[in-house]
């Protein structure tokens, strides 16, 4: 009886007959054994190196996933299915090239199946075999017969693919070699030492504490002198060694800041390595103590005030925090209501570029105290721009968060929603220097505004369809709309 790896070679050199590979005129079939070869150079899992075999199968042949599926099981049919695009026969494959590969991207960043990203390194390292050869014989020239005929969009894609595998399998030669091409095509792409051999220091934080948390991972407590911040999953190691830079980077303009030592692997994911004696989170000194509120929200107001004067030249090139703030409204109200979309881009147009810095990411888990001085982490919404984002990105976290229910605050946070509201409105009396109630309901408007648009967003990425969901974007529509028409501008 063939085993299910003979079976896959006979069923796609059937289906594949007749076609050719794009350059050189030779069988198809060649390439997906290629893939298959490779893929035996990191698995002895017959199902992947099956996939292999398959994986282009629905894309280009008549055969489908339900058919697959029925042969060779239904493991292999999802492996396959991670690798077919999704077609539109009534476009020019020119113009949707890159629709298809954000598509096929995204569903590479949110799989959890080893076997998806080995099909994925092994597949590309066969296209890029070929890609190399040809472009070593004619160069530039080779672009003009592919779909997508500008070379830095094809770098673009390769990059990108190659960040989101590192992780998982930057120890194998096939992804040295997939780094090695890149650069032979694409020279300075990546640091040349990607392409060797590199053993990242693996350490586990089972059992230790966890000091706090926010989007991009969590904090863990290591021992009496190291923190490890431990990265979501989708975070690639690019993401890693651009945060560690700005940290530096930010460090030398004046903010203080930790400053990471070194990335280790943690299981599946990137973590970096910080020295922080003695050092604990602004949130757990709240929880702990949440009558000295009032004391933590002026550190946190002089912290930020330090952080806004400082100047940065055009070419140091931090964004400007408005593209974030347009971010918000082109992911979420633009999709609900484009007028009101329209308003809001207005307002935000009232913000004049400025070339002070905000932190952008500015909350009581990415403050330490060491010995009673605040450091900061997370560096990667370093930007440019006016303080009403940074005191928009405050009031969404500890306010509107919580409007419908308090628990999505008190567990990011680590304390009550009710302390959480009086730590902002500390903060703020401390940043503006008043109690006034008119003041503070003024800049407390102009803030909300971006916030209910960020919800908005929030609601439609989480699914924006849901009964729930959909009552909650009405209720922040209604909120939106009578800001708008109240405000003529989000300066203070």
């Amino acid at each position: 009886m063939m085993n299910l790896v003979e079976e896959a070679i006979i069923y796609a050199t059937v289906l594949h007959q007749g076609k050719l590979r794009k350059f050189g005129g030779i069988p198809y079939i060649l390439h997906p054994l290629e893939v298959a070869q490779i893929l035996s150079t990191m698995t002895e899992d017959p199902e992947v190196i099956t996939a292999g075999i398959l994986h282009d199968v629905v894309e280009d042949t008549d055969g489908t996933l339900v058919e697959i599926e029925k042969r060779f099981g239904k493991r292999v049919a999802l492996l396959v299915s991670s690798e077919s695009e999704q077609k539109y026969p009534e476009e020019d494959p020119g113009s949707t090239w890159k629709r298809r590969k954000e598509d096929s991207l995204t569903l590479l960043k949110n799989s959890t199946d080893i076997g998806v990203k080995m099909l994925w390194l092994a597949d590309k390292l066969s296209n890029i075999r070929s890609l190399a050869g040809i472009y070593s014989e004619r160069g530039e020239a080779m672009w003009q017969d592919l779909n997508q005929s500008d070379p830095a969009m094809q770098c673009w894609y390769y990059k990108t693919v190659a960040e989101q595998l590192e992780l998982s399998l930057n120890k194998t030669g096939a992804f040295k070699e997939l780094i090695k091409h890149i650069n032979s095509i694409w020279p300075g792409t990546f640091d040349s030492e990607k392409a060797k051999f590199k053993k990242y220091r693996e350490v586990s934080v089972d059992g230790c504490r966890r000091i706090g948390h926010g989007a991009k991972g969590e904090v863990f407590c290591y021992d009496d002198e190291v923190v490890i911040k431990v990265y979501n999953e989708n975070n690639t190691y690019h993401d890693v060694e651009r945060e560690i830079a700005l940290s530096r980077r930010a460090f030398i303009l004046g903010i203080p800041t930790a400053i990471s030592f070194g990335i280790v692997s943690v299981g599946d994911r990137y973590g970096a390595m910080y020295e922080l004696v003695d050092a604990d989170t602004i949130s757990e000194c709240i929880a702990r103590a949440p009558g000295q509120v009032a004391v933590y929200g002026s550190m946190m107001a002089e912290l930020a005030h330090s952080i806004h004067a400082i100047q940065v030249p055009p070419e140091d090139g931090f964004p400007d925090v408005c593209d974030r703030l347009r971010s918000y409204v082109s992911g979420g109200i633009d999709h609900e209501d484009e007028a009101l979309a329209e308003r809001c881009l207005e307002l935000l147009g009232t913000l004049t570029p400025t070339d002070h810095l905000v932190h952008g990411d500015f909350h009581t888990n990415n403050v330490f105290l060491q010995k009673g001085e605040p450091l900061l982490i997370d560096m990667d919404r370093l930007a440019t721009g006016h303080p009403i984002a940074e005191i928009s990105d405050l009031y969404y976290f500890y306010v509107v968060l919580g409007e419908d229910d308090p628990s999505v605050v008190e567990n990011f946070m680590g304390y009550s929603y009710a302390t959480a509201q009086r730590f902002f409105h500390a903060f703020l009396q401390s940043y503006l220097g008043t109690d006034d109630p008119e003041k503070l309901r003024e800049v407390i408007e102009k803030a909300s505004l971006m916030c209910y648009v960020r919800m908005i967003r929030r609601l439609r990425n989480s699914g924006g369809s849901s009964a729930q969901n959909r009552r909650m974007i009405a209720h922040y529509l209604e909120k939106i709309e009578y800001l708008t028409d109240k405000l003529d501008t989000l300066l203070y």
